[in-house]
Formats: structure tokens, C-alpha cells, sequence
């Protein structure tokens, strides 16, 4: 049992090169193809597509009033912080940028509100 110890500590400190060339011997000596796991520890391959980051803040952008523009434009002003001629003017203006840059849980919460007012939102 002391030996499958010391060999097992030994295979956990391989470096990246020698367990390339550890899968290798597997490979032509004895026809044992690496698990993919065990790929992925030697490093991406050089075709391998870039993972792309998750994006962390969004755009609430007002698409149209909808059928309760009164209400809308309500929303937009306590939401914006503008007077209520320059939330008409910008629902008027729709499609039109309501926040950007806002957490994902934020610009949610925003498009359900405006949704429920009756405005056709979208996060970008």
C-alpha cells in the first residue's frame, strides 16, 4: 500500500511536460487514450476557441411605450430621475437607452417593471 502511495504522489507531481509525455507512452505502448480530463491538465489545445468572458452589466433600452403610455412615462421619470416632460421625450424618442452599465439583477428587475407598466423593453 506504501508504494501505490508513493507512486500516486508521484503522478500527482508531474509537470505538465511529463504528463504530455506520460499520455504519450499510454498511447503508443499500450493503446490507452488520455481522458479528456486529463488532457485539459496539459493545457488548451492551439485550435481550441477562446472562452468568452460573462458579461456583468447591461443596457435597459426602452424599445416602445406599448399601450399604456401614461403609465410609462411615469416609470421612466421615477426610474431616471427626470422631470416629466423629459420622461415623455424620451419614451416619445423609444427606442431609447433607459440605464446602462447596470447588473444583470438590476436590469431585470427594471425591463419587469417597465413590462408591467406596459413598455416593450430589451437588455442588451
Amino acid at each position: 500500500m506504501a508504494d501505490l502511495k508513493a507512486f500516486a504522489e508521484q503522478l500527482v507531481n508531474l509537470t505538465v511536460k511529463e504528463v504530455n509525455e506520460l499520455a504519450q507512452i499510454l498511447k503508443d505502448e499500450y493503446g490507452i487514450e488520455p481522458a479528456a480530463a486529463a488532457v485539459a491538465v496539459a493545457g488548451p489545445a492551439a485550435d481550441a476557441a477562446p472562452v468568452a468572458e460573462e458579461k456583468t452589466t447591461f443596457d435597459v433600452i426602452l424599445k416602445e411605450a406599448g399601450g399604456s403610455k401614461l403609465a410609462v412615462v411615469k416609470l421612466v421619470k421615477d426610474l431616471t430621475g427626470l422631470g416629466l416632460k423629459e420622461a415623455k421625450d424620451l419614451v416619445d424618442g423609444a427606442p431609447k437607452e433607459l440605464k446602462a452599465g447596470v447588473a444583470k439583477d438590476e436590469a431585470e428587475a427594471l425591463k419587469k417593471q417597465l413590462e408591467e407598466a406596459g413598455a416593450v423593453v430589451e437588455i442588451k
